[in-house]
């Protein structure tokens, strides 16, 4: 504002000079001095305006750079405040947050831990009951394997010798005919009077119109060394083996056959003769038809049969024979027995298929009882509890 007044101070002063030169023009030349000395006065008066205008400017000019400072230093200050009431609202804000954060983890913490040990708990209350029952399951495999591994070696006892082994078939065999028609057989008969030789067995087949009757022999053969040979090659896959193995069981039970021909002889007996073949297995392999041994063995009048065939057969040849009489219908007979025999062929290899399912559960167990080995050695080394402590950790009542 002074700047300005003194401005307008020095506009007015020249308008003023102005107009008195343009006054004084129209004097004479003696006021032309006079007027120069004004004119000199009204310089220095404009001089000195100037002076105290410019010192007044310096002043105002160091006024407001003071003032200047100041708000600087007053903003400046006012910033640090809000500086560090920011800061110091932030750190809180830190704080409050690092708080909750731990008061969250702790919660979360708490959770997790609760359910951890709820699960874990639970986990291994299940696992110390499958625990236990493994372990009776192991006890009664135990006891099992002990009657068995007895059960095995009495059988093996029986059947490492031949003798007995040829034993064990015909004491099978005369159970079997024993539930399924007793008192219509007899035991070591001589059925061909031009041959000394006695079967085992001989069914009495009654003639419908007269008292006699007629023998239907039956033999049991065990081949059993020519099967196990046959069954090894086949676990093993050896394709040349099982061949020669078969062979050589064809050729066992060829020369069995013709053995047992020797005990037929029309009309005082049928005119075939059954050979029992005393396991399942055997009686599949040679009923297969992979040979054709069965159909041979029945175009030369023997039939064969295993444990499950038997007692359909015989039961068939009961109720065949009662009804017809055995000179007249023998013929017919042995047609409808070729069919039924093919039936039971058919039920043969259902056999074979359900004791491939037998042998592949033997294995099963095999390998349980592999594992269940591994399992007890590994454990060999597990320090032995006392039962209260082992209780108290498997979580188990006393």
């Amino acid at each position: 504002m002074n700047i300005i007044i003194c401005v307008l101070l020095v506009i007015s002063i020249i308008i003023s000079a102005a107009a008195l030169i343009t006054g004084l023009k129209g004097k004479q030349g003696n006021d032309i001095a006079l007027l120069d000395q004004k004119i000199d006065i009204t310089a220095k008066r404009t001089d000195e305006a100037l002076h105290n205008v410019s010192l007044q400017m310096q002043a105002l000019t160091e006024k407001n750079y003071e003032q200047m400072l100041k708000i600087n230093e007053s903003l400046s200050a006012n910033a640090e405040k809000q500086s560090q009431k920011i800061g110091e609202a932030i750190t809180g804000m830190q704080q409050s947050n690092e708080k909750k954060l731990d008061e969250m983890r702790n919660t979360v913490n708490e959770k997790l831990d609760e359910t951890l040990n709820r699960r874990i708990s639970s986990s291994f209350k299940t696992v110390s009951e499958q625990l236990t029952l493994v372990y009776q399951s192991l006890g009664e495999m135990k006891t099992l394997s002990a009657g068995v591994t007895d059960n095995v070696k009495d059988l093996n006892r029986v059947l490492t010798n031949v003798k007995a082994r040829g034993t064990w078939a015909e004491v099978q065999l005369g159970n079997i005919l024993d539930e399924t028609i007793p008192g219509m057989y007899e035991t070591n008969v001589q059925t061909n009077p031009a041959y000394n030789g006695r079967v085992e067995f001989a069914v009495k087949i009654p003639n419908s119109q007269t008292d006699d009757i007629a023998y239907l022999p039956i033999d049991s053969k065990f081949p059993m060394e020519d099967y196990i040979r046959l069954c090894n090659a086949s676990e093993q896959g050896d394709l040349p083996a099982m061949e020669a193995a078969r062979k050589d069981l064809e050729r066992r039970i060829k020369d069995e056959a013709k053995q047992i021909k020797q005990y037929v002889s029309s009309p005082s007996t049928t005119p075939f003769a059954i050979m029992y073949l005393a396991t399942e297995g055997l009686y599949a392999e040679i009923a297969s038809g992979k040979s054709a041994l069965s159909e041979q063995l029945q175009a030369q009048g023997i039939m064969i049969a295993g444990p499950s065939t038997i007692t359909a057969l015989l039961n068939s040849l009961a109720m065949g024979f009662r009804t017809m009489a055995i000179n007249k219908k023998a013929t017919e007979v042995w047609k409808i027995l070729g069919a039924a025999k093919t039936q039971y062929n058919k039920f043969g290899d259902l056999l074979a298929k359900a004791r491939k399912k037998v042998d592949e559960a033997g294995k099963a167990l095999d390998e349980a009882d592999h594992r269940n080995s591994i399992i007890q050695k590994n454990l060999r080394n597990v320090e032995q509890l006392e039962s209260s402590s082992a209780n108290d950790i498997l979580g188990l009542e006393e």
